[in-house]
């Protein structure tokens, strides 16, 4: 086990996050783990809290979404000899001590990707949440043709190979979509695993209808961008 935890990193991104990163960071630290913050232009001292529990801390100069902050990570993280990586949220919305679910479940299955669903027991989740994940889990999952019972759900693992073979582009939340919209396009097999959520302090800024307009010109986007790859022969 010692040697498969060697092999994998947790890519955090954060913003704003003094109040938990510390804990989080810790948390994975005493699971062996390596663990990549990106403090995407925190004001308070998130920076320093992740240091303090053990990361390696990479820090944006300004606010540039959670999109961008991934993109970081994963840049950083593709610069050492990692096979797998865990993607988290700061917030203590993700439980740590469940990284060894998605691993198990990535033996098992030698899926590519493993997203973690929330969807069998969404307790706690806001209804409005709830609903726009089922609207656009069923919309991507029927797209690529794979069934993603939570493609919302931040907390995934995600192999060297699918990393190394899509470019991701979304500064914001649609980066989640994104990769898995890329990673299916590509044949790569996705699976999932069922977590828990916790939500401490959950006050949804999902805008139903603005948001909801947003997804579906993303995935429009995508539709265009993917016809004319196939036509073209070009990696995106």
């Amino acid at each position: 086990m010692s040697k498969m935890i060697s092999e994998v990193a947790v890519l955090i991104p954060a913003y704003q996050e003094a109040g938990s990163i510390f804990e989080v960071v810790t948390s994975c630290r005493l699971l062996g783990f390596d663990v990549l913050v990106v403090d995407d232009g925190s004001s308070d001292d998130t920076s320093e809290r992740a240091q303090r529990a053990g990361a390696i801390v990479f820090r944006h100069p300004y606010n540039q979404g959670k999109g961008a902050a991934i993109q970081t990570a994963i840049t950083h993280g593709l610069r050492q000899s990692y096979s797998q990586f865990v993607f988290m949220d700061a917030d203590g919305q993700h439980v740590p001590d469940e990284v060894d679910l998605f691993l198990t479940e990535q033996r098992r299955s030698s899926c590519d990707m493993i997203i973690g669903n929330r969807m069998l027991n969404p307790y706690g989740m806001p209804f409005i949440r709830r609903l726009t994940n089922s609207v656009m889990s069923f919309l991507i999952s029927l797209i690529i043709r794979q069934k993603i019972p939570d493609t919302q759900c931040g907390y995934r693992l995600v192999s060297r190979r699918v990393l190394e073979s899509i470019t991701l582009t979304s500064s914001n939340y649609e980066i989640e979509s994104e990769m898995l919209l890329k990673a299916g396009s590509r044949h790569f097999t996705i699976g999932s695993v069922p977590i828990r959520s916790v939500y401490r302090r959950e006050k949804s800024n999902i805008r139903p209808l603005e948001d909801t307009v947003r997804f579906c010109m993303f995935i429009i986007r995508f539709l265009l961008t993917e016809k004319r790859r196939s036509k073209d022969g070009t990696r995106s």
